[in-house]
């Protein structure tokens, strides 16, 4: 496979110098698909049979506790700064329960950072759900829903997806909203299953407009695993989410993964074609660096320990199963994150 991305990882001191004689506070916020982390529990009411010792993927809890250990692993390093650690505020999806999350926080590796989880349960019929997650020293969740996303299949009967997370709380007392994406997959094709996606873009527009009709000046961030591109529908027509600055309006959304997109950068990779399904975009006044905390870069957490070494997939995403066998790796999206900062007292 003649796959060649120019990834970086930056590593930059908690007061960094963007600019001669100023001094910047940052903060990281990130996303990351933890690809089917489930417990070994059969649930009754879900889809997830598979994903038991029994199961045709012999999901037992050596291997359950070792993927807890992979994604703390990578929770820990994503966007890590020279000062800090890990993410300020996270956004995961395909997670099972709630008992997931708080073993994956729990663990040794993440437990100083003093993570604690936003979560409701979704009605998607794997059972998957999607979460926020964030240090309680840095933000305070303020108020928080789960708005559902209503679709139906061709003989009129509910398709079951996952709903929609928004968070509103205080980044080191200054409000901000986050919302939590996992939209509709490409299963059946992506001409066919696309409805569906621009279905979850209207929510998602609904809901940002929702919060500026209430807050004009609301800075909100979105992100997810949209199984759509910066240049698909979705984001452009629906969403209307523009990749340069200089084109922005107020209110506008602002996707820095789009100029990532267009160099080539992805987070998932497939039949050899790399995907950025994971994206961050936010509302234009988190350009504003006149007071506050406000965008400055954005990118693909991309070590090397995350990429497959060898085999069929080699290059691709370092995951969990590959071809049906099990092969102990991470997950097959990569994180994506962001970082705001602001002047320094």
């Amino acid at each position: 496979m003649n796959i060649r991305l120019l990834f970086f990882v930056l590593i930059f001191p908690i007061l960094i110098f963007p600019q001669k004689g100023n001094t910047y506070k940052i903060r990281t916020i990130a996303f990351y698909n933890l690809e089917n982390l489930f417990d070994i529990e059969n649930d009754s009411l879900t889809h997830d049979d598979d994903r038991t010792p029994a199961g045709k993927d012999r999901w037992t809890e050596e291997r359950y506790l070792h993927k807890i250990a992979n994604m703390a692993k990578v929770i820990s390093e994503i966007g890590k700064v020279k000062g800090s650690s890990s993410p300020d505020i996270l956004g995961v999806c395909e997670v099972e329960n709630r008992k997931v999350i708080e073993d994956l926080v729990h663990h040794k590796t993440l437990e100083k950072m003093n993570y604690r989880i936003v979560h409701f349960d979704s009605p998607d019929e794997r059972g998957i759900d999607v979460a926020l997650i964030y240090k309680e020293s840095v933000f305070l969740p303020t108020s928080f829903q789960s708005r559902r996303l209503l679709l139906h299949k061709e003989d009129g009967y509910r398709d079951y997806t996952r709903d929609q997370l928004v968070v509103g709380g205080l980044l080191d007392n200054e409000q901000i909203y986050c919302i939590v994406n996992h939209w509709p997959s490409r299963s059946g094709g992506e001409a066919r299953s696309r409805p569906n996606r621009l279905a979850a873009a209207t929510l998602n527009k609904k809901i940002i407009d929702s919060i500026i009709k209430i807050d004009r000046s609301a800075k909100i961030i979105s992100m997810g695993d949209l199984n759509d591109d910066p240049t698909d529908d979705s984001l452009k027509k629906i969403l209307k989410t523009k990749g340069k600055k200089k084109k922005l309006e107020t209110n506008d959304l602002f996707n820095p993964m789009e100029k990532l997109y267009k160099k080539g950068i992805g987070s998932l990779a497939y039949r050899d074609k790399w995907n950025l399904f994971d994206q961050i975009y936010f509302t234009s006044n988190l350009l504003n660096n006149d007071s506050g905390y406000h965008f400055w870069k954005a990118n693909v957490f991309t070590p090397p320990y995350l990429f497959s070494k060898k085999g069929r997939y080699k290059g691709y995403p370092y995951r969990t199963y590959a071809g049906g066998n099990y092969t102990g790796g991470y997950s097959d999206h990569f994180p994506v994150y962001l970082y705001l900062i602001k002047s320094a007292e």
